[in-house]
């Protein structure tokens, strides 16, 4: 399965012993390197298979619907083949390690602003996907990679100006887009499984490049490697190797790269009327003059109610349009700003579009959130990697306050509910105080954060009891349906005596419901099932030999057994003795039947109920059941898909909608137990009735992702539909 002949870089002046042990350790990372990320593929390609599925229940349309199910179907038709075309590129990276200079786009190039212009949509979202995957994994796992990179040149005997990493992202995502290349699927269902291998993958990359470079270090490939990282301007300190260097300047790259494709989408809708062409006389002003302008908005007066009205998503460009003819100069001349800024402008316009019509968001935390439009304007013109880089503080601020506030209900009390305050005072300090310093959402931030943590800890003890009073009244529930339902089967076949059914039905039943309960290892619910068939069978004459002598050994250990049943659940302890005695005495009168009287009674059961005579004719209501059966299936599949810690939105008849989140799923009841934002029970429901309330449109599973990452996803798929 490996092909040793690949592995050619080795130093040329090595002994042979080391080069057969730089050969062994390369094998060794290989093997363990390939197992852990085609485990981690599979958990992409699951992942992949229910988003499609999620969005073809969630289609709008029929054709929409085949879309995705096709989709689907293409996927996991030639899911194994991905998988061991992803497995043999894996392979190749190790066989014949690629430099770093040589990973290129699959357009064959990296990104330009004039390159753009040349690549046609469905190829440039590609690649807007794949340089932000690449960038946030070059960023967060910076040091570990710049460790691999060194000690995998020393291994290969390569130059310091030609470094070799067979595990850079890069080279990872471009073996994915490899073999994903024959998946027949469109643009929209390819970027889903390209934001699947983000999630499962390249976020899962730290743990894959640390066994890599412990087993380099165990090895003696450059052990006591420090990585310093990037400081001040230099990349580099006096009495540095040269090898423990961040790549100069490549995040910043990558941040505006993925801003200039998002650029490009916009010049192609044509729109700019802020901005001014060269040589038209106007004076474009400064980035630190259109935020002055922008300072000049007032902010919401500290005792107003941010909350009165309705969520509005301003035009921005207007607001910006009116400033800027505030600006005319004595002259007359134009002021205007350059298109950079005015794309700026319509992108967070865009993005605030999104969030003020996400049915995610609650409406009175759309409203809040609808206040920060010119904040986070301002916010971007001082630092556009906000787009691009996921953990920008007033990113980070926006996204933790859509998802606490997700489950935040019409139905709450503003005025007594302590998130809702505390998202109220965030906006209203961002308001009041932003002034072009970032570190007001870095503190924001923290306090938040701990916020959310005090009220999640207080949440979670209760959710936790509450899940496990619902366990155990749930189980309880089902014991008790269990119990009777056997019983009732197992009795309804024959006449049996008062006493018999009272001992069975009131007494022999809380055995069985104990047993149920505390069902171990020792199997005590089968033991008491056999209890009652036992004493069932011990009730008919027995008309063989065999079998009188079979009742004369089972009868004494029965009554036993049943004795020491009920006096465990203290049932009727005061006429025990004397209902053990007519218990014998029922036992002892079957004995003496004859057996002709027996069969008798074996060939016409006296409590068989009649067979229902078929008519063969199908009813209305009949009809109706087996449609509604057929359309309830695909919901079905979609409840299951339903997995604990998800919110959802109930709308009831009156037209009332509540929020809550699954915090358990009891099997053995088939009930679903969902809890307020406080852990307090809201409602439980069935499997299927959670299907029909799907199937009505009662039920909606909210998106839990973070919040500025949907909206981007939602703008650039809104710009290439414009773009055509």
């Amino acid at each position: 399965m490996t092909n040793q002949s690949g592995i050619h870089y080795l130093h040329g002046q090595a002994t042979s012993g080391r080069r057969g042990t730089a050969m062994k350790e390369v094998q060794n990372i290989r093997e363990v390197v390939t197992a852990g990320l085609s485990d981690l593929l599979q958990g992409t390609f699951d992942s992949v298979d229910d988003s499609l599925f999620e969005l073809a229940n969630n289609a709008r349309s029929n054709n929409e619907q085949n879309r995705f199910f096709e989709a689907m179907r293409e996927v996991r038709i030639k899911r194994k083949g991905v998988e061991k075309r992803f497995q043999e590129a894996l392979f190749n990276l190790f066989d014949t390690p690629p430099s770093p200079s040589s990973a290129r786009t699959p357009a064959g190039e990296s990104l330009t602003a004039e390159s753009l212009s040349l690549v046609n949509n469905d190829v440039l979202e590609q690649e807007v996907a794949i340089n932000a995957m690449v960038s946030k994994a070059k960023a967060h796992f910076q040091g570990t990679l710049l460790q691999l990179q060194v000690r995998f040149s020393v291994l290969y005997g390569r130059p310091e100006s030609e470094p070799v990493n067979p595990l850079s992202p890069e080279h990872l995502c471009a073996a994915l887009v490899e073999s994903i290349a024959d998946l027949d699927i469109q643009i929209r269902e390819r970027l889903i499984v390209l934001k699947q291998f983000d999630r499962y993958v390249i976020a899962n990359l730290g743990m894959i490049l640390d066994e890599a470079n412990r087993i380099l270090i165990q090895s003696g490939i450059v052990p006591n490697f420090k990585y310093r990282g990037k400081t001040g301007a230099s990349a580099t300190s006096p009495g540095n190797t040269g090898h423990a260097v961040s790549e100069p300047g490549f995040a910043g790259e990558e941040e505006e790269g993925s801003f200039a494709v998002i650029r490009q989408l916009l010049a192609r809708t044509g729109d700019h009327r802020l901005s001014a062409p060269a040589g038209s006389g106007a004076r474009l002003i400064s980035d630190n003059e259109l935020f002055s302008l922008l300072a000049r908005i007032p902010a919401q007066p500290t005792t107003a109610d941010l909350t009165v009205g309705q969520p509005v998503a301003l035009d921005l460009r207007q607001v910006v349009g009116e400033l800027l003819s505030e600006q005319k100069g004595s002259n007359g001349e134009r002021t205007a700003i350059d298109e950079v800024d005015e794309d700026l402008i319509n992108l967070v316009s865009m993005l605030f579009e999104f969030i003020l019509e996400d049915y995610n968001l609650s409406p009175p935390i759309q409203v809040l959130i609808s206040r920060l439009q010119i904040p986070i304007l301002k916010v971007v013109i001082k630092d556009r990697s906000f787009f691009s880089k996921a953990t920008h503080p007033a990113r980070r601020l926006l996204n933790a306050l859509a998802r606490a506030g997700i489950g935040w209900s019409d139905s709450n009390e503003k005025n007594r509910d302590k998130l809702y305050e505390q998202i109220h005072t965030i906006v209203q300090r961002i308001l009041e105080e932003y002034d072009g310093d970032i570190a007001i959402f870095e503190s924001l931030n923290e306090e938040f954060d701990r916020f959310l943590a005090r009220e999640n800890r207080k949440a979670t003890l209760v959710e936790q009891r509450t899940r496990e009073s619902e366990r155990g009244r749930i189980k309880s529930q089902k014991a008790q349906e269990t119990v009777d339902r056997v019983l009732n089967e197992k009795m309804r076949m024959r006449a049996l005596p008062d006493s018999i059914r009272n001992i069975l039905q009131n007494g022999w039943s809380r055995v069985m419901f104990l047993a149920y309960l505390r069902d171990d290892n020792e199997h005590r619910w089968t033991q008491t099932v056999r209890v009652v068939d036992d004493l069932l069978w011990c009730l008919k004459p027995q008309p063989h030999e065999d079998d009188r002598a079979q009742w004369v050994r089972l009868v004494p250990s029965l009554l036993k057994t049943l004795r020491a049943g009920l006096e465990e659940v203290s049932y009727n302890a005061a006429r025990l003795d004397e209902m053990m005695l007519g218990l014998k005495r029922e036992l002892a009168e079957a004995f003496r039947r004859q057996a002709l009287e027996e069969a008798s009674e074996d060939s016409s059961p006296a409590m068989a109920p009649p067979p229902p005579v078929a008519s063969g004719i199908q009813t209305a209501v009949e009809r109706e059941q087996e449609l509604e059966n057929a359309a309830m299936a695909e919901h079905m599949l979609a409840v299951e898909g339903i997995g604990a810690g998800t919110w959802v939105e109930f709308s009831l008849v009156n037209g009332t909608r509540f929020r809550c989140k699954l915090s358990a799923i009891i099997e053995e009841a088939d009930s679903y137990v969902f809890v307020n934002r406080m852990g307090l029970k809201v409602v439980e429901k069935k499997r299927l009735d959670l299907a029909h309330d799907m199937r009505r449109g009662r039920l909606t599973v909210l998106e839990q992702g973070a919040l500025i990452d949907r909206a981007l996803d939602s703008v650039v798929g809104s710009l290439r539909r414009k773009a055509g």
